[in-house]
């Protein structure tokens, strides 16, 4: 009983973090438009977020081992909080971007906190059952925090306030849970080289995975803005994209478990490429085919990490996998940093259809490069099973972890 309350706390600081992170970044699209921001301006402050999380998975793990989970836990919730609530009092693209770097250190934090009680708390028996709920609580109150922006007044002290409270409110559940603090965990040594060298191709996989994913989810709202949708419809398309990623799995991690993952990956990039050209050539969409390209957009981009990193372990010594994940996490970042600014400047000088020329363009290049490895190394035989992998943080990789893999 003890661990099914340890479980549900964290699990409703993940909901709570989701709802205050999960709308920041199309709030302050909407917020920036109305300011008078740039369309590169507001691209900076997607690209800020990303730079945040990146230096917050490196950080977290070594401040838990000075001050613990739940001090930890803490700092970075305070950081998510004070970036929130900060906006409204200076109108400013470059201190804005200064606060999201803050609410992207919350994200990375936070994650990492609750993975590793995660980690602590679970075994062979409990593992599957424990990520299955992680995953669809992540997942649902995500997509919850999209479609909140058609109730949240943009450049308003509430609308802000109330993300700040969410914030915050994260920190009861799992700072009041009666549960002994775990033993820290070691922080995984990032050696991205060494996991570039174990599989160019699963490398290239996870940088085009970032390109493509972070660009749509902090460039999407300027597109539906450019495209004539208003709030509440923005919402519900960044929500569609969401549930398309997350419908993909099941037949996604079918596919890759039956057939060469090399062949998967150039499937899904294809695909996306064909979706983009479509959403691109059509650009006088109405509400419901914009909702559909969407989905259908979320359906073959979003699983393309989590193929990429099962492509990457099936040549990684077992014992290395933690390591190896954490790195990919690392070569995602790097990609979901540099997008939202490039393509958000792209948007400014050729219009919204170019999120989705660039983002063709760099699934384009990934299937010429799947092809030319293809050629250099055959695949293995014997895999490891499909898991998709949230991109959370450096530590999810100790969770994924399953007996038949060690």
């Amino acid at each position: 009983m003890r661990l099914l309350i340890t479980f549900s706390a964290l699990f409703i600081s993940v909901a709570l973090l989701q709802l205050s992170s999960g709308a920041i970044g199309p709030l302050d699209v909407l917020s920036g438009t109305q300011e008078g921001f740039t369309r590169s301006q507001l691209g900076l402050l997607g690209s800020s977020h990303f730079l945040g999380f990146f230096v917050g998975c490196w950080w977290a793990p070594r401040l838990m081992g000075s001050v613990g989970h739940s001090r930890t836990f803490a700092v970075f919730a305070a950081s998510g909080a004070i970036g929130a609530i900060a906006h409204p009092m200076l109108i400013d693209p470059i201190a804005w971007a200064a606060m999201r770097i803050m609410t992207g250190l919350c994200v990375a934090g936070c994650y990492t906190v609750i993975e590793s009680w995660l980690q602590a708390r679970l075994s062979n028996q409990n593992r599957g059952r424990v990520m299955g709920v992680y995953r669809v609580v992540d997942i649902v109150f995500s997509s919850a925090a999209q479609l909140m922006i058609g109730i949240l007044e943009p450049a308003s002290y509430v609308s802000y306030n109330l993300l700040a409270i969410l914030c915050c409110a994260c920190l009861f559940p799992l700072t009041l849970t009666t549960s002994s603090q775990p033993e820290v965990s070691v922080a995984p040594k990032l050696r991205p080289i060494e996991s570039v060298l174990i599989s160019p191709l699963g490398a290239a996989g996870v940088i085009v995975a970032g390109l493509s994913s972070s660009s749509f989810r902090m460039v999407g709202p300027i597109y539906g803005q450019e495209v004539g949708l208003p709030a509440t419809q923005i919402g519900v398309f960044l929500a569609t994209v969401l549930l398309g990623g997350a419908i993909a799995q099941i037949p996604v991690g079918w596919l890759a478990d039956k057939y060469d993952r090399r062949w998967v990956l150039v499937g899904l990039s294809v695909a996306s490429v064909l979706v983009c050209v479509a959403i691109t050539a059509f650009s006088t969409l109405d509400r419901l085919q914009i909702y559909i390209g969407g989905a259908l957009f979320g359906f073959v981009t979003f699983p393309i990490f989590s193929v990429a990193a099962a492509h990457t372990n099936d040549f990684t010594d077992p014992k290395n996998r933690v390591e190896v994940n954490a790195s990919l996490i690392f070569l995602f970042g790097i990609g979901a940093i540099f997008s939202p600014l490039i393509t958000s400047n792209l948007i400014e000088r050729f219009g919204p259809s170019a999120l989705f020329v660039f983002i063709a363009v760099a699934h384009v290049a990934l299937v010429i490069f799947s092809l030319v490895r293809m050629l250099k190394r055959p695949t293995k035989t014997t895999r490891i099973g499909y898991a998709y992998i949230p991109r959370t943080s450096f530590m999810i990789g100790k969770l994924l972890r399953r007996k038949k893999l060690e």
